[in-house]
């Protein structure tokens, strides 16, 4: 259980009187948002209380790629009626076409009233603001109140706690856990290896890509995909690679990514897959067995199920399971950072630590982290793998979805290949560049060496990183 962090004794002694729990998730999840941008205020009007004790009116500026964060400060203020003097001015742009980082790097450097007080990042890009070109303008952790004993006690993950941290100071965390599972359908489990158990499956499709190529062809000589597309598998790839694309300030192609262009030729060649792109229609509708072959599985974290696939496909309930994948890997992932700025604000510092603090490293049944395992912020019933391995020793994680399977039992082993020694903070525009190069030459329209020189050569183009 948490120590009882700044969020001061009132909090406390509201315990008992919490409310049934609301504000989920929204649409505008990852990648697969629109590019528009959305600006909210979450407050109450007036009001006596907040941790400034004043009563006046504190505005908090929170920058998001998703109404994810946003949701959140919903949440917290309907928990801790002391904060009714609070506004989350909340100002939410999509990842789609990069549109989120030019944005928010503009309102960080211009400053003022309007700058982000608080603002995410996501695991493509959070080292940028973690490490890279705008780490400056992060507040420490210490300086909010956070301490490492805080950390250690709350059980947390130690690549989200690596991510974060720039020349020894703490300066953003995650709250989720994303280690990678197979997550498969049943009925076609059942139909081609004659059982859906998770135990058995996982033995069919790996360990290693052969016997998921094995697994293709018995698939697909029943009329089955494999997976969608072969950004279903590119995860696995990226995020078990042994080192990123950039090492000693130079373009470094890691032989597994680099492998990345046979796996994905012989997915199209052999026809293993509905050649989807992800987050694009096709791939939704292969989520509720609309595409031109019905398909067997997609790789991901629990996000994936509780945001993606079941919005899509609600009819398939039941119907999927969770099992190791080939290879492991983890996959996304948000921090959250508080601006250097709010230091020089008594009120507003107090409000973005106590924030932060029931996000990041709050234990408590009444913490944001133990509300999200156990599917507690919102009317659907969501449940998600979490970064605390405190809250995660008391959640259940048994879905309706997966057929009553207790998805913690694979997902919480899955953490153990999450890293962050592998990531750098131009990911997001390397990994785009690299795919697309990928998917020329597995349809063909270039040969492999081509396929990389011009890899190369669009980096050099784009970045300035010389191989």
């Amino acid at each position: 259980m948490k120590r009882k962090l700044a969020l001061i004794t009132t909090i406390i002694m509201l315990a008992s009187l919490i409310a049934a729990c609301g504000g989920g998730k929204s649409d505008n999840s990852g990648a697969g948002s629109g590019g528009g941008t959305t600006s909210t205020t979450t407050g109450s009007g007036g009001g006596s209380g907040g941790s400034g004790g004043s009563g006046e009116k504190v505005t908090i500026n929170l920058w998001s790629f998703t109404n994810e964060v946003p949701d959140m400060a919903t949440k917290f203020k309907e928990l801790f009626p002391e904060y009714s003097n609070v506004e989350f001015n909340s100002t939410v742009i999509a990842t789609t076409d990069n549109a989120y980082q030019p944005a928010l790097d503009q309102a960080l450097a211009a400053g003022g009233s309007d700058a982000p007080d608080i603002y995410t990042a996501e695991a493509a890009f959070v080292l940028k603001y973690t490490q890279g070109d705008m780490s400056d303008f992060a507040a420490s952790y210490a300086d909010l109140g956070i301490t490492d004993q805080m950390v250690q006690e709350a059980g947390i993950a130690e690549y989200t706690i690596d991510i974060g941290t720039k020349d020894g100071q703490l300066v953003a965390l995650g709250y989720q856990a994303t280690g990678g599972a197979l997550i498969y359908r049943r009925s076609i489990a059942k139909d081609v290896f004659g059982t859906d158990d998770p135990n058995v499956i996982k033995n069919e499709v790996g360990p290693g890509w052969e016997k998921f190529f094995e697994a293709a062809e018995k698939l697909k000589q029943k009329g089955y995909a494999i997976v969608s597309g072969d950004g279903d598998i590119w995860h696995s790839i990226e995020n078990s690679s042994d080192k990123g694309w950039i090492v000693d300030g130079k373009l470094y192609i890691d032989p597994k990514r680099e492998e990345f262009l046979d796996l994905s030729k012989r997915l199209k060649d052999n026809d293993y897959h509905n050649d989807t792109r992800d987050w694009q229609d096709p791939w939704f509708a292969d989520m509720k067995g609309a595409g031109p072959k019905p398909v067997f599985a997609f790789f991901g974290p629990a996000w994936l199920i509780n945001y993606v696939i079941g919005p899509q496909a609600p009819e398939t309930a039941g119907d999927w399971a969770v099992t190791e994948p080939p290879v492991g890997f983890f996959w996304g992932g948000t921090w959250l950072l508080a601006n250097k700025e709010v230091l020089k604000n008594e009120a507003k510092k107090q409000i973005v630590a106590d924030f932060i603090k029931w996000v990041t490293v709050d234990t408590s049944e009444n913490g944001l982290q133990y509300l999200w395992a156990n599917g507690l912020m919102s009317e659907s019933g969501t449940k998600d793998t979490v970064a605390s391995s405190v809250v995660m020793e008391k959640s259940n994680g048994e879905l309706d979805f997966l057929g009553g399977q207790n998805m913690f039992d694979v997902f919480v082993p899955a953490n153990k290949f999450a890293t962050g020694k592998n990531l750098t903070q131009y990911d997001q525009t390397i990994n785009d560049i690299w795919r697309n190069q990928v998917r020329e030459y597995a349809a063909g329209n270039k040969s492999r060496d081509q396929a990389i020189a011009d890899f190369k050569q669009q980096i050099k183009d784009e970045l300035g990183i010389d191989s």
